[in-house]
């Protein structure tokens, strides 16, 4: 069930996604078998560094598009990477950013990934965001500092275990 939702989460657009549980709950297995599942035209990728800073994350994930990333030169890679989510949301394919261990990430570097969520045309996001991660996360997205990251959040799954996973979509 709980991959269903998230399937249907990922599909039909939904900006930002958390996934909660506790370590071994198989977060990282949920995440694989989400992206196996994903219709073709839904591009997956992974940001499995969680200690990257805020300016390291934008050319991290361009890179993992195929850009070419500069990571001294932050407002162009910035610019490539819209450039190249515009050209991908034209030719009907959407792009989602499976963040794993982001309990650990700096705060600095969760709020670069909600400007990043900024990036839309004028009926759908660019860009989303699953941020898979321990309790932890959520004790981090209670932060003064991100709340406007706390109120992106769409969909939530939370448990210790999948198969009794409690599963709310605000």
């Amino acid at each position: 069930a709980v991959l269903d939702a998230l399937a249907w989460a990922v599909e039909s657009g939904e900006g930002l996604i958390k996934v909660v549980g506790e370590v071994g709950s198989g977060k990282t297995m949920l995440g694989r078998m989400l992206a196996s599942r994903l219709p073709e035209h839904i591009e997956v990728v992974y940001v499995v560094d969680p200690g990257l800073g805020p300016e390291e994350v934008i050319p991290a994930i361009a890179f993992e598009l195929g850009l070419e990333a500069d990571a001294t030169d932050h407002l162009a890679t910035r610019h490539r990477l819209y450039e190249a989510l515009v050209e991908r949301h034209a030719a009907g394919r959407q792009v989602v950013v499976f963040i794993e261990e982001a309990q650990n990430m700096p705060l600095q570097t969760l709020e670069a990934l909600r400007l990043l969520s900024n990036l839309e045309t004028d009926d759908s996001k660019l860009l989303q965001l699953v941020l898979f991660g321990q309790p932890e996360l959520d004790a981090n997205l209670d932060a003064n500092e991100i709340r406007q990251l706390r109120e992106r959040i769409t969909t939530r799954s939370t448990s210790s275990r999948w198969c009794g996973a409690m599963w709310r979509s605000t």
